[in-house]
């Protein structure tokens, strides 16, 4: 008897509160309040009325007007392959970087492995970037290619100068990894990985620049290391 009492009590003040709520968010005319707060800034609504999610890119300086955009997500190629690619054509024009891209997949050129270089051999078209670790990641280098293009096209619908872009920003991140199984001797069962990754890119139009006078008298005898001629051949490169 007590505990038939108590629910009762208890459903007749939840029934309450929630009447106190519903008369809050009504007006006098018992219409829905219209909120005061404006549309979430990471979306917008098209034409259709359907709303699209904006998505956020690491690089918040570059202005949207005069730039072109492309990403990728949960893209099932190899993170650390694909981070070396991007930072080998990240800052050259991008006529540049879609010829270098081809090269790399007749394995005409090379891309340097700096940071993830770990048991990576020894190439002789290393010399060009000053390294002597390098690979031809094929299947990172069509990622990139068809990112580049979806750049480009989208800065030729904005009516920017597609023959003067360059690749002002690229990032790769790592994706949730997906887990497999491999079975082994024993009855053991080991974790067989994949490494997927997020890919974004910017193009800018590119700026005119005045070179500098060529210098008289030049330092000679300079003992430049294996990095800093490595970062002349990149510089030189990225403006050929």
């Amino acid at each position: 008897m007590f505990l038939s009492a108590g629910r009762a009590c208890g459903r007749q003040e939840r029934k309450a509160h929630h009447n106190e709520r519903a008369s809050r968010s009504q007006d006098s005319s018992g219409r829905p309040k219209q909120s005061d707060k404006t549309s979430h800034p990471t979306s917008r609504t098209t034409p259709l009325g359907n709303r699209i999610k904006m998505v956020r890119y690491a690089a918040q300086d570059i202005p949207a007007a005069k730039s072109a955009r492309a990403r990728g997500s949960y893209l099932r190629v190899s993170f650390k392959n694909t981070r070396e690619t991007a930072q080998a054509i990240n800052g050259m024009k991008l006529q540049r970087a879609l010829t270098f891209l081809e090269n790399v997949k007749t394995k005409t050129e090379v891309v340097p492995f700096r940071r993830y270089a770990g048991s990576i051999g020894r190439t002789a078209q290393g010399k060009q970037w000053g390294v002597s670790k390098a690979r031809w990641p094929v299947k990172s280098a069509q990622f990139l290619l068809d990112l580049l293009k979806n750049a480009e096209a989208n800065a030729d619908t904005k009516g920017l100068d597609t023959g003067n872009l360059i690749v002002k920003h690229i990032q790769v991140n790592q994706a949730p990894k997906g887990r497999r199984r491999t079975y082994r001797a024993h009855g053991r069962i080991n974790p067989y990985m994949t490494n997927p990754c997020h890919i974004e890119l910017i193009l800018t139009e590119g700026e005119e620049t005045v070179q500098k006078a060529s210098q008289v008298v030049k330092k000679e005898g300079v003992h430049l290391s294996s990095r800093q001629r490595g970062t002349q051949i990149r510089r030189a490169l990225t403006e050929a």
